[in-house]
């Protein structure tokens, strides 16, 4: 619609004659711009081809491993249910039998009162005691007339089937009698019975859930609190439209529909205790989210039959610690559902971030030891903690340190450098390999293979790391290794995998949270750890973790590579577990011959040697006298003070290393050897000696 528009009539003179002019609009009408007999929407054919046809065979039926997993399980019930009564029918037998002259009795007193009507003696005693004599005449005629066709019925059955016994007992071979004796002892048994302790007992305790309604949802979503769904349901309304039936969907029920307008589906979620409260059932047990690549008002709400922390896990697939391929996805988890969750461990890097006590180093060693599995994959394992909760994976590890003590800083620094120029090797590998062999740039599962190319997976996986971006003195170099093994390794077959229990800009640069393309994020307490691990904007997205419950142990948000978020569970290998899969993947890799470094025994080669301070080593690469250095000059004397280290470096790794310090190169004028000037980038001693003095400073402070 338009106020006050109305379209220039044009110029006087083009007016027809003879004809009046209109009179000037009112400029406060409303004048509707929707033109009559024009379409309301897409057509019939854009609507048929747009539309989301529903499977015609369940998803559950499709997938072969669901089939087979839900078959398992119909079969264990069934196994367990009959071995559980096998080992338990003598005694099943014995109880009855001892109760069958009870069953007799109770059958005996039960026909007599049947015959006497004694049911109906409540009503006349009512009557009599209200002096309603047409009440009770009546009640009387009804008795007598029970009482005569149930006596002469009783006295009937009792004939025949003494008769019928009789002959049974003559003609019946022993083994029928044998059976229907032990039928009517066991039944009558049965019916002896006393009603507070039942002689057979369930074999499987089954959950008992109340089934998901529409009235249901529409009560629970009422009580949000929400003004636009308690308006919609005051006029009469539901304020949810059901665009699904609501179906059983594995252990739970589905429900789907779309919220009214301006709700959203972040709404509900910030309201999922109300809502659980509404629906009458455990938090754990109710999920709503949104539905991919709908509007954000389509609500998907599951709720489970048991907490989603207290269900049963079907058994982990890679349990028998078979070898795997890291390059296709494995299972490491379960959704709300039950359904396996999988995830590739190439061409990611991964965090890991919880608060303490909620699974974070479980999730970690569960994800290295899948790892570990492929027996090409070069495994570096750091626990920071120094609790050895890694330590299982110390049996296959190239790389493995437990602490966090000047030596094992000095250990995991020289491994990073090693790692740095291992992936500088890999690139020119890669580069000079021909187009048909690696036709994407990039490490495959073909060319890991070939083991004189060298370019096996590498998994790295530290926990707490923090403590490495933290260190007074080599954090800025820790955070230039671990931001260039983000960014450039996934492509050259090297993984970095980080845990923290403190998801901030310090504990996790920005350089590396930015670059992550997969998250896992246990029980976080804010909005910022929040989205430090899983990224920018993921609050508001409704992705929460911080909704999550002190119960909730080993359940996350995960975030994988090209998919949406989604609640997981991960699959809890305790110690000793881990131990068992170490000694079997230990025998795998011994058999393959791929046990390398610390799994032999081998300590890092430049571990036992002093670390290097970047800053101390600039300072004293500086030309006597000059404020200011060509990088190319540094570089030399760097390289002339500590080759090892430095002989390879080019100005451009100059200027990345010296930037986490807060340092830029500048351009500097100089003189070259045939004694022309020339401006080049270059350091001024300035900066090098003020982040020097800021570092230390901090140091005191600390």
């Amino acid at each position: 619609m338009k106020h006050g528009i109305e379209d220039d009539p044009g110029p006087a003179s083009l007016a027809t004659p003879g004809k009046k002019e209109a009179p000037p609009a009112d400029p406060h009408t409303t004048v509707m711009v929707d033109k009559p007999g024009a379409p309301s929407g897409p057509g019939l054919f854009d609507r048929v081809r747009g539309s989301k046809r529903r499977p015609v065979i369940p998803a559950w039926a499709r997938s072969t491993r669901e089939f087979r997993s839900a078959a398992k399980g119909v079969g264990a019930y069934a196994g367990h249910v009959g071995a559980y009564h096998a080992l338990r029918a003598p005694w099943y037998t014995l109880r009855l039998t001892l109760q069958v002259p009870y069953g007799v009795a109770r059958f005996v007193s039960g026909s007599l009162r049947w015959v006497a009507d004694a049911e109906g003696e409540p009503l006349r005693r009512t009557a009599v005691s209200h002096e309603d004599i047409e009440e009770y005449l009546k009640l009387s005629r009804q008795r007598d007339r029970r009482v005569r066709w149930r006596t002469a019925l009783a006295v009937a059955a009792s004939i025949l089937g003494t008769v019928t016994a009789l002959v049974f007992y003559v003609l019946a071979p022993a083994w029928m009698l044998a059976a229907c004796g032990a039928v009517v002892a066991l039944a009558l048994g049965r019916l002896g019975q006393p009603a507070d302790d039942p002689i057979i007992h369930r074999a499987v305790e089954i959950p008992k859930a109340s089934k998901l309604t529409s009235e249901i949802v529409l009560r629970a979503l009422g009580s949000l609190g929400i003004p636009a769904i308690n308006q919609a349901q005051s006029k009469g309304g539901p304020g949810f439209a059901f665009t699904a039936p609501i179906t059983r969907d594995g252990p739970g029920w589905l429900a789907e529909g779309d919220l009214p307008y301006g709700v959203t589906v972040t709404d509900v979620i910030d309201r999922r205790e109300r809502l659980a409260s509404g629906l009458r059932r455990p938090l754990g047990c109710v999920w709503p989210e949104a539905v991919p690549n709908e509007h954000t008002g389509r609500l998907r709400l599951w709720t489970g039959d048991q907490d989603m922390s207290q269900t049963r896990q079907p058994r982990w697939p890679l349990l028998d610690a078979k070898p795997l391929d890291l390059f296709t996805a494995q299972p490491f988890a379960t959704d709300q559902r039950g359904r396996w969750v999988a995830q590739s461990l190439m061409y990611v890097s991964g965090i890991v971030g919880a608060v303490p006590r909620m699974g974070k180093t479980f999730l970690l060693r569960l994800v290295l030891l899948i790892a570990a599995m492929d027996l090409r994959a070069e495994i570096h394992a750091y626990d920071l903690k120094g609790t050895g909760d890694l330590s299982a994976l110390a049996r296959v590890a190239h790389r493995y340190r437990a602490g966090e003590e000047e030596e094992d800083i000095a250990y995991a620094l020289a491994d990073l450098r090693e790692l740095r120029a291992e992936l500088r090797r890999r690139a020119k590998v890669l580069r000079e390999l021909p187009k048909d062999l690696c036709p994407e740039s990039k490490v495959t599962s073909a060319l890991a293979d070939m083991r004189k190319l060298g370019l096996h997976p590498i998994v790295v996986g530290v926990d707490e790391c923090q403590k490495w971006f933290e260190h007074p003195k080599l954090g800025a170099e820790f955070e230039e290794h671990c931001t260039d093994l983000v960014k450039r390794g996934p492509a050259l077959g090297i993984t970095l995998l980080l845990a923290t229990q403190r998801p901030d800009s310090k504990s996790l640069p920005t350089g590396i949270s930015a670059n992550a393309t997969v998250r896992w994020c246990l029980k976080v307490m804010g909005q910022i750890e929040n989205d430090m691990v899983l990224g920018t904007g993921s609050y508001k997205r409704g992705i929460r973790a911080n909704t999550l419950a002190w119960g909730d142990k080993g359940i996350c948000w995960f975030v994988g590579e090209g998919a949406d978020a989604r609640i997981v569970r991960c699959v809890e290998v305790n110690a000793p577990t881990a131990d068992a899969l170490a000694v079997r993947i230990h025998a795998l890799r011994k058999k393959a011959d791929t046990l390398t470094g610390h799994a032999l025994g081998e300590a890092s080669e430049a571990s036992a040697g002093p670390t290097y301070d970047l800053l101390a080593d600039l300072a004293a690469a500086f030309p006597s006298g000059k404020a200011k250095a060509w990088s190319e000059d540094i570089i030399t004397r760097l390289a002339e003070l500590r080759p090892e280290v430095y002989g390879q470096w080019t100005p451009e790794q100059l200027a990345a290393a010296v930037r986490p310090y807060g340092i830029r190169t500048v351009q500097v004028w100089g003189t070259t050897e045939d004694g022309k000037g020339a401006n080049r980038r270059g350091l001024r001693r300035t900066d090098v000696l003020a982040a020097i003095a800021q570092r230390d400073a901090g140091t005191a402070a600390a």
